[in-house]
């Protein structure tokens, strides 16, 4: 972070998902696939699917407005919304603008930002840096996701692993000490055929063609991700808590983007973690893509997992190929002490 005197940090969290429970059992009905064998490779044992009204901004406004809640501010309060997404409402308008409006944030800026499921640790990365210029005082940033429109449910490789949601954060000024330690992004763009969808841009407009061959959902290399995953993430953590002058022994919790069990125990063994020091909640929601981190953040934090001081590793990765690393000492904005 730039040495401005102020720190960036998290001052309110809120997520949202929607009502409908898909469990493996009901998937057993839709596609060739069994409920052991998601759980074994996944961990994931049921996901949240979006209602037929619901698009992604409207996820997205509910857990903006919670995390107003949480952080006790107002609309007019917010000066920048950054929205990360895979699924926006539609092309233009971005979905940042929507929320912006119907949320009633009338004295904030709107963009989307697009980065696979890495986009809320880009968002966030990028969010922290108007409050460090000084130029804002707080930044509200969602990461919230509709899957399910682009999921292929005769794919039993991908359509048992995404589930909808959002998770908003709002960023604003914390104590010297606190806040975000530490931030790296990273991509390598020879990957991205291993995890896109073919068509719908300006490379393969949509059309009669498209639609028949199925060219507007998700497609996976899921053994690729994974190799990348583990790789990316395990050296860019202890690249962060190098440049923070910590060890892994200073580490108290790991917050991972919520994809696969696998590839969490695989980071928590790099780190030499201990699960119980993981944060895990993939076997209740699925992969959230953006929406993940934030929803498992605030989860942790409601139960009292996550106190004030702790140290806090974030880490992502998704389509590009991506990946993000954030280190954070949490700072407990609910104890009245701001």
């Amino acid at each position: 972070m730039p040495e401005s005197g102020i720190r960036a940090g998290i001052l309110g969290l809120g997520s949202y998902v929607p009502e409908k429970v898909l469990t493996n059992k009901e998937l057993e009905k839709m596609v060739d696939t069994q409920d052991e064998w998601i759980v074994s490779r996944s961990g994931i044992r049921e996901r949240r699917i979006a209602a037929p009204e619901q698009a992604t901004s409207d996820l997205a406004l509910e857990a903006a407005r919670n995390a107003l809640n949480d952080a006790k501010l107002t609309p007019d309060e917010i000066d920048l919304i950054i929205v990360a997404t895979n699924t926006p409402d539609s092309l233009l308008p971005a979905t940042a603008c929507i929320v912006q409006d119907r949320l009633g944030a009338y004295r904030a800026g709107a963009f989307d930002l697009l980065a696979g499921c890495t986009g809320f640790m880009y968002s966030l990365t990028v969010g922290a840096q108007f409050i460090v210029a000084g130029m804002y005082r707080h930044v509200m940033v969602i990461g919230a996701e509709t899957l399910s429109r682009i999921i292929d449910w005769e794919d039993r490789n991908t359509c048992v692993l995404f589930g909808d949601g959002a998770g908003a954060a709002i960023i604003g000024r914390v104590p010297q000490g606190y806040g975000l330690l530490h931030n790296k992004l990273g991509s390598d763009g020879s990957g991205g055929q291993h995890l896109y969808v073919p068509a719908g841009g300006s490379r393969a407009p949509a059309c009669g063609e498209t639609v028949k061959d199925r060219l507007h959902f998700i497609r996976m290399n899921g053994r690729e991700v994974f190799k990348f995953a583990v790789r990316a993430c395990g050296d860019g953590s202890l690249e962060a808590l190098n440049s923070a002058g910590l060890s892994l022994s200073d580490l108290n919790f790991l917050v991972p983007h919520q994809a696969n069990i696998r590839i969490i125990e695989a980071a928590a063994k790099r780190l030499k973690l201990p699960m119980d020091k993981v944060i895990v909640n993939v076997d209740r929601f699925g992969n959230t893509s953006t929406a993940s981190i934030p929803m498992a953040l605030e989860e942790a934090v409601d139960l009292g997992r996550i106190k004030d001081g702790d140290n806090i590793l974030m880490t992502g990765f998704g389509a590009g190929l991506t990946w993000a690393v954030t280190l954070m000492r949490w700072y407990d904005y609910r104890s009245g002490n701001r």
